[in-house]
């Protein structure tokens, strides 16, 4: 097996870890966004959205995963980290990914109404001090099942 195909065995293991997150989020009735940051093989911090609940607007997956890191390594840079999210992030997300310096993004679901890594445009590809790698649409189906199924049965209330 080589490298390429290793690393895709570890994006889609830790995909499946931010996607625990995200049933986490779906049962506090928050939209199912899960997210993890990944450093040296190991899983550093874990979070899913908390908007509903904190009634912050602030409180994506990614951005409560970033803050957890930073406290687990000491520090605000996170090089070298990978971030999982099941949803493509948006603007706001994307901006704390550059800032935060992860080295790799790794997303499932695109999202075309408010991704900035791709769909609606690419903050990557500005030019910045920081540029994330990006891996899109790992387990991506499965992803926007699991976001299909919870806005349907929030419809049917």
């Amino acid at each position: 097996m080589d490298s390429k195909e290793i690393n895709r065995d570890s994006d889609m293991e830790f995909m499946r870890s931010a996607m625990e997150e995200a049933r986490v989020a779906e049962g506090e009735d928050e939209v199912p966004i899960g997210a993890v940051i990944v450093k040296d093989g190991k899983v550093i911090a874990r979070a899913h959205n908390t908007r509903e609940r904190s009634k912050c607007a602030t409180h994506h997956a990614e951005i409560l995963a970033i803050n957890e890191a930073c406290g687990a390594l000491g520090g605000w840079r996170l090089p070298g980290a990978t971030l999982y999210v099941t949803l493509e992030p948006c603007a706001m997300c994307a901006g704390a990914i550059v800032n935060s310096r992860i080295e790799r993004v790794v997303y499932g679901a695109r999202d075309i109404r408010f991704g900035a890594l791709g769909s609606l445009f690419d903050l990557s590809e500005l030019p910045l001090n920081h540029k994330p790698l990006v891996e899109r649409d790992i387990l991506g189906d499965e992803c926007r099942e699991m976001l299909s199924e919870y806005f349907k049965k929030k419809r049917k209330k």
